[in-house]
């Protein structure tokens, strides 16, 4: 079995692209820190995490409202708060359809949140 590695230039460079994430490798300006904290306070609450989750990861990458709630033991208002809160940070998306809302997840969005964190890689 053979074992590819990346080549990766040396120096401050190479120190960047092996074992820094993007938060690590130069301080955050104002806005932009502004804009991460309010991705991540909506993400930082258990159940809208889990929206997030659930809605992500279900089968045709849209989920109903209704199919949301049935997994919570909270009243239908406070479901709605929390995919409010995560429709306005734009992780999600949403539509009205007939009597039901469908939500989507925004994968821009949510790979800033994951980029913040992951070491980048270069070829």
């Amino acid at each position: 079995m053979t074992t590819t590695l990346p080549l990766v230039p040396k120096g401050k460079d190479a120190q960047d692209a092996v074992c820094c994430a993007p938060i690590a490798r130069q301080p955050l300006g104002e806005s932009e820190a502004a804009e991460l904290a309010a991705l991540l306070k909506a993400v930082a609450d258990p159940v809208r995490l889990r929206l997030l989750s659930m809605i992500g990861s279900h089968a045709g990458g849209e989920a109903c409202v209704c199919d949301l709630t049935d997994a919570f033991d909270l009243t239908a208002p406070t479901i709605s708060h929390h995919l409010k809160v995560l429709r306005t940070a734009g992780l999600i998306g949403s539509e009205r359809r007939g009597t039901w809302v469908y939500y989507w997840v925004i994968p821009a969005q949510v790979a800033r949140l994951g980029a913040l964190f992951t070491p980048l890689a270069t070829g």
